[in-house]
């Protein structure tokens, strides 16, 4: 049975409190509020744009397999950029001061194959308190039994391969995502230690848009394409490694890689650290400087200031970063970063394999 795991009081640690107060005075000095700007809507219609013309030019353009082979697997990567800048900010609550559109924005999600409800539950509630921790954050189980990340899990011989093939396995997270991950994230008694309950408008929900995202991603496309079934599967699995593989990779760089720790809590279930203190501890940072980073993912390489503020939309991050930094410095917080995406990547491929070893 897992206990209820609880942090120190904030009042114990003066970093978050003040880190608060310096970020929300930024925006004051700034005068804008912590929803999206122009920019951020912009890049909504950029990302729902491009979903939209290759989602119809793959279904009506008759174009061969090849071309088609081409725009699935862009289709993929615009779904992953489409839940990184949209529907994770919607669901947040940080893209807009109007819960109503936040919840619209939300359901987009659903075209991506994913349950927004479920989402919401293990990201944003059991994620975002419980980050890192063995047995709570499922999050941080990407493969159990196949792939190991902290000392607690249990060490198995063919993980000592593990570095070669998670990159792979992370091919396959979207299409397992949509087949089982959110019907066994639903229907199993806890989330961590959280008890799932559940209205019962949501089981509605869940199995309706499931069947809608099938029907719109198989049934459709073999209905009205030139092509035979198992093609249209074929495109479905492309489609989907391509998701799973943007997506994989840049949620294990800000959680998996060296100087991140995964602790656990006493007897009692206590953290030694205040919560924010403990997000510094568990999240990194990748390729903060780049703009091209910036624009497609969504904040999520800047995941400390997301973890710190997720109420706050992600554009306002790049500034946010240097009061962080700044702040966590001053304090003697740890501040996690990677230059680049490639020495984060590599820094993963390390972590993988020193948790392979043995001698771990």
């Amino acid at each position: 049975m897992k206990t209820i795991t609880k942090f120190p009081s904030a009042s114990q640690s003066n970093f978050y409190a003040e880190v608060r107060q310096r970020v929300n005075q930024g925006f004051i000095n700034r005068d804008e509020n912590i929803n999206a700007n122009g920019f951020m809507w912009l890049k909504t219609g950029i990302f729902l744009s491009m979903f939209i013309i290759l989602y119809f030019t793959i279904l009506l353009s008759g174009l061969t397999s090849i071309y088609l082979i081409f725009l699935t697997l862009s289709l993929g990567v615009t779904c992953a950029f489409i839940g990184f800048n949209i529907c994770h900010d919607a669901i947040h609550g940080s893209f807009s001061a109007n819960k109503k559109l936040n919840k619209a924005l939300g359901m987009i999600f659903h075209l991506l194959g994913a349950s927004p409800y479920v989402w919401n539950i293990t990201h944003n509630v059991v994620h975002h308190t419980y980050t890192n921790i063995p047995g709570h954050d499922e999050d941080i189980e990407i493969a159990p039994g196949l792939i190991r990340i902290c000392k607690e899990d249990e060490l198995k011989p063919h993980q000592r391969f593990q570095q070669w093939y998670a990159f792979p396995l992370y091919g396959l997270a979207s299409i397992s995502w949509v087949l089982r991950k959110d019907y066994k994230k639903f229907f199993q008694r806890k989330i961590g230690a959280r008890e799932n309950v559940h209205p019962k408008m949501e089981y509605f929900n869940l199995f309706f848009y499931k069947f809608l995202y099938y029907f719109l991603f198989i049934v459709l496309p073999i209905l009205v394409m030139d092509l035979a079934w198992w093609q249209v599967l074929i495109g479905f699995v492309l489609l989907h490694i391509a998701q799973g593989v943007t997506m994989g990779l840049v949620f294990q760089l800000a959680h998996v890689v060296e100087g991140t720790s995964f602790p656990i809590p006493n007897e009692a279930g206590n953290m030694e650290e205040v919560w924010a203190e403990h997000q510094m501890h568990t999240t990194a940072n990748f390729a903060t400087d780049s703009p091209v980073a910036a624009f497609f993912l969504g904040g999520l390489n800047r995941q400390i200031e997301h973890h710190l503020f997720p109420k706050i939309c992600h554009v306002h991050y790049g500034w946010i970063s240097g009061i962080v930094k700044t702040t966590a410095t001053e304090f003697g917080v740890p501040y996690h970063e990677n230059a680049t995406f490639s020495s984060a990547l590599a820094s993963h491929y390390r972590m993988l394999k020193k948790m392979g070893s043995p001698l771990v």
